[in-house]
């Protein structure tokens, strides 16, 4: 059905088309709709209500149940809802009613498991931003199941793809119908109230993140059937909960878990989008990591996944892609925010609003200055956390979504509406905080309330250990939380999610492994993928036979995961980390739905990655069970009381502490103190915290060093505690060592010790 009439000039099933403004477009006449339903639809559509939107299963005014749909489509002239039977066969119902830009009805009969989409009718003029088309059925954005991938086919564009003149095909309309190459929102029942969930509720300076992506995590763990390996239920299956429990992890980060959709040339090399950064439905739990069912059986399945991992104190936290979607730029398909209205969704540029303004690099950036793109996000945050039971996000370039309106502002409609919100202000929030537009670098910049990934930490340490580290002075303030980023503003130490790698990058093994990045297998010719790695091969690319070394590589591995469950901050672990795994040497392996991005979990079996999962494991109970390793609030460098202790204090080899002048002398060792004597941190009771002392010692260079161990009024003696020149840590080395003491370091190595004795601690103030 067209809707349009011939304005002159031709196309053979793509509509008519006249020139203007150096492009094309349609013009429109007088729409034409068919009768309500059909031969086997239900009756016609009855008002309903403006609100909530989406489809919601309910009891109608008739006591019978039904469904009611809502649908925001400001600039719209006429919406369509299709139902789809279980043959593909449509049925089409015009929604006669609008309420605050809102159309909406209620269809009596309509039960969960129905499949819908919406076609909008409004004017054809990509110039001015008008990208309606009433041929290409869209999907609901409020829809809280999703079944169907998007399909490559030239029918899910809205305009001509292969038009002649390239440089305006995006201008010429295609009035193909694209209903069976595009995904359907599915009808859900969903009155879960949670009140049998215990949510773990982490304070954030004791949480211990693990990114994880739910197919990878479970495609090859042994103890999950094969028919629950990659999906929800895999994760939630008692052999994945056991080795998160035994590492001692308290949240996992999934990687994006809505609904996504693959990207055209990925799909015209027979790949896909593994790691989901391409959200097409932000309501909705990606199908393909259900083993139930994608006709609403994956909401009930991701449920029954979160309750699992609060039953065992394991918090859930989802990466979400809020920044663009899966519509791309003016080239890409029309899917289902593009054809409801694109520039009421998406920012568009102001002196060619044919064209996007792109700060994500992937096409498109969704305005979240526009209220109903902001009303979209913060809804789909809310229902996640209230009606899916999640408990925080970590956002995708999160400063695209600050952007208001072009620069990054830290006022922006999306941080104001999240920091008064009273659901969203309670959970945990981390930012990606860049975007790849002008001014979008603002680590350190969030408000309080927000966490953020600090890269600036990831490239300190890794240049420490690599050897390349100028001097210590930047290691010294990630060890010790970043103050001079998050200090401002009222901010916590925890502010700073810190992290070695994440899954934009090497793995951990990797890291150590090869100098250059090897993504050849993406099938973009080694383009991809940064080359800014701050990696070090330990003398040989790729793997190796030779002894020395593997042996250096796994003494980095020891290194760089003891720095960085010892510092201070919020430690972020990547899964399969800490048992050695490898992609190979890719370090974007976006594409790689294959045993290159799954975890191999024969390498827990095997004895040269065994002391490595242990060693974290036993990090990890260290840090829990030592406030002084997570300290809730900055370092002062003043005692807690008159006559005590500084609570932190840094020291050269020599053992002296150190001045302004050692912090600026090329040096490859370091040491750092840990008062835990008296805390400036209080229990819930007002009671004074009180811990261990620790003194942490840090030396990358190759040869060993011989560092004298502060004397009084520090310690008495020092125990070794952790020694990553090791092979395998006992549980407590026990070597005791004398203050005063020129103890050897070895080369490129980490020790901690435990202060004994030294000064009594200071009296509180009465």
């Amino acid at each position: 059905m067209s809707a349009w009439q011939d304005a002159g000039g031709q196309s053979a099933d793509t509509g008519r088309v006249a020139r203007d403004r150096g492009g094309l477009h349609l013009v429109p006449t007088e729409l034409r709709l068919p009768e309500d339903g059909g031969a086997a639809g239900p009756a016609r559509a009855w008002p309903g209500s403006w609100q909530p939107l989406g489809a919601r299963f309910h009891t109608g005014p008739d006591g019978r149940p039904g469904t009611n749909f809502a649908l925001w489509a400001a600039g719209a002239e006429a919406v369509e809802l299709c139902l789809f039977d279980e043959e593909g066969q449509e049925s089409r119902f015009r929604l006669q009613e609008q309420t605050f830009q809102i159309w909406h009805g209620h269809l009596p009969g309509v039960l969960p498991g129905t499949r819908y989409g919406y076609r909008v009718h409004g004017r054809w003029d990509p110039w001015t931003g008008a990208r309606w088309n009433p041929a290409k059925l869209l999907l609901d954005p409020y829809a809280r199941a999703v079944d169907g991938p998007f399909v490559l086919h030239d029918s899910a564009y809205g305009h001509v793809r292969n038009w002649p003149e390239r440089e305006v095909a995006d201008t010429v309309r295609d009035n193909r119908d694209s209903a069976r190459h595009v995904p359907k929102g599915v009808v859900v029942h969903d009155e879960d109230d949670w009140s049998d969930d215990r949510r773990p509720k982490t304070a954030w300076a004791d949480t211990v993140l693990y990114e994880l992506h739910v197919k990878g995590f479970t495609k090859r763990l042994p103890g999950v059937p094969e028919e629950l390996r990659g999906t929800y239920a895999g994760l939630a299956h008692p052999a994945a909960v056991e080795h998160l429990t035994r590492l001692g992890v308290t949240a996992v980060e999934l990687l994006p878990v809505h609904q996504f959709a693959d990207e055209e040339h990925l799909q015209q090399r027979g790949a896909g989008n593994y790691w989901g950064y391409n959200t097409i439905a932000f309501f909705a739990p990606h199908g393909g990591y259900a083993a139930t069912g994608t006709r609403g059986q994956q909401v009930t399945e991701f449920k029954q996944m979160v309750r699992a991992l609060h039953a065992a104190g394991i918090e859930v936290i989802l990466d979400v892609v809020y920044n663009h979607t899966a519509e791309g730029g003016e080239g890409g398909p029309t899917l289902s925010l593009r054809g409801i209205d694109n520039a009421g969704y998406y920012r568009l540029q102001p002196h060619n609003r044919r064209a996007y303004a792109d700060y994500t690099g992937c096409g498109n950036t969704l305005d979240t200055t526009q209220p109903q793109a902001l009303r979209l996000v913060t809804d789909s945050l809310r229902y996640w956390v209230s009606e899916m039971g999640v408990d925080g996000f970590r956002f995708d370039l999160a400063a695209a979504l600050a952007r208001s309106p072009f620069e990054v502002s830290m006022l922006a409609p999306f941080l104001s509406a999240v920091s008064q919100d009273p659901v969203l202000s309670r959970v945990k929030l981390i930012a990606e905080p860049w975007d790849v537009g002008l001014g979008g670098y603002q680590v350190g910049q969030f408000p309080p309330l927000w966490t953020e990934w600090n890269d600036r930490y990831r490239d300190t340490v890794r240049d420490f250990w690599r050897g390349v580290a100028p001097d210590v002075r930047e290691l010294g303030d990630r060890l010790a939380g970043s103050s001079d980023l998050y200090q401002r503003g009222g901010r916590r130490p925890y502010a700073s999610v810190n992290f070695v790698t994440a899954h934009d990058g090497f793995t951990l093994r990797d890291l150590v492994s090869y100098n250059s990045k090897h993504n050849e297998a993406n099938g973009e010719d080694n383009r991809d993928g940064t080359d800014d790695n701050h990696a070090w091969n330990c003398g040989a690319e790729g793997e190796t036979d030779s002894a020395a070394v593997n042996a250096l590589r796994a003494r980095q591995l020891r290194n760089l995961t003891a720095t960085l469950l010892l510092s201070t901050g919020v430690p972020m672990l990547v899964a399969g980390d800490e048992m050695g795994r490898t992609q190979g040497g890719n370090n974007n392996a976006y594409c790689q739905d294959n045993p290159t991005g799954w975890i191999d979990w024969s390498l827990r079996e095997d004895p040269r990655w065994g002391p490595l999962t242990e060693l974290t494991a036993r990090l990890i109970r260290l840090r829990r069970a030592h406030p002084v390793l997570r300290q809730r609030a900055f370092f002062s460098g003043r005692p807690a009381h008159p006559g005590g202790l500084r609570d932190l204090a840094w020291f050269t080899a020599r053992g002296r502490e150190m001045t302004e002048a050692d912090w600026y002398a090329p040096g490859a060792t370091l040491g750092m103190f840990l008062s835990g004597r008296e805390m400036s941190e209080r229990d819930q009771l007002g009671r004074e915290l009180t811990d261990d002392s620790f003194l942490l010692l840090l030396h990358a260079h190759h040869q060993s060093t011989r560092f004298v161990l502060p004397g009084e009024p520090w310690a008495d003696a020092y125990e070794l505690v952790v020694d990553t020149s090791l092979e395998e840590q006992r549980e407590a080395p026990g070597t005791l060592c004398p203050a005063g003491t020129a103890l050897t370091v070895p080369g490129r190595s980490l020790l901690l010790l435990r202060a004994v004795g030294g000064a009594a601690p200071a009296e509180p103030p009465q």
